[in-house]
């Protein structure tokens, strides 16, 4: 869906961008990827370390879309994505998704770029509306920005780090607004994206009991689940009429 809804978007004149991790298992030569220059070589602070922000880009071939792909030789040069080989989290995943968040926010700032609607898919990038509410509240650029947050259930055992909820109290983030961060399990990431999201779309038929009781107490618009074939009118219509309101 991550491919698709922008996909839908891009079909019906507007304009999209895609923004994900450089996993260190993605060919760039086979993909074509290329550094921007003039987008990289901006340091990034995580938990009082600074790491370089890199900006690659790749085209989706036949489809006239562009990918900027998150690069940090620390986060994403590893040969994977989110576990090591036997299937453990990787201990700096939660580190990972705070460089993902202030990474895409700063490049769309070098982009010059106001984007009306900003779709986070998947966990990784769930710290995003959290940074974006908070951390840059102040950003003009992105005053009249909605963020809509896509809840599946491609989640994780176990928990993120346990210091988890120190380095994002590090940004000067309001404990309050992060305290289920002090267990940061799948459900609990999520709940802090729902909650400073603008709107919510259920991307799987069945998702987490937690996370469904949690959409039941917010106030804001839910999309319930739509299947592949009947989403794109579905999403158009939610964006247009309960998002962009």
């Amino acid at each position: 869906m991550s491919f698709e809804a922008p996909r839908m978007v891009n079909s019906k004149g507007g304009q999209i961008r895609i923004f994900m991790p450089r996993y260190g298992n993605i060919n760039e030569r086979r993909h074509q990827l290329h550094e921007v220059i003039r987008l990289s070589g901006m340091n990034l602070v995580i938990n009082d370390l600074d790491m370089p922000l890199i900006i690659k880009v790749a085209s989706i071939p036949k489809e006239r879309m562009q990918v900027y792909f998150i690069d940090n030789e620390d986060y994403f040069k590893r040969k994977a994505t989110l576990t090591d080989e036997e299937g453990n989290l990787f201990p700096d995943n939660d580190e990972r998704a705070i460089f993902f968040a202030k990474g895409v926010i700063e490049t769309v700032k070098k982009l010059n770029w106001s984007p009306d609607v900003i779709h986070v898919h998947g966990w990784l990038a769930s710290m995003l509306p959290l940074y974006l509410r908070n951390y840059y509240a102040n950003e003009p650029l992105f005053n009249d920005s909605k963020i809509v947050t896509s809840v599946y259930d491609h989640g994780f055992k176990g928990t993120l780090d346990s210091n988890m909820l120190e380095k994002v109290k590090f940004d000067g983030i309001d404990e309050e607004k992060i305290a289920d961060l002090a267990k940061p399990t799948y459900d609990n990431v999520m709940k802090v994206a729902i909650d400073n999201s603008d709107a919510i779309i259920v991307g799987s038929e069945e998702i987490p009991e937690e996370l469904s009781k949690h959409l039941k107490t917010i106030d804001q618009p839910v999309l319930e689940y739509k299947k592949p074939d009947e989403f794109a009118d579905a999403y158009e219509a939610f964006y247009q009429t309960e998002v962009l309101v």
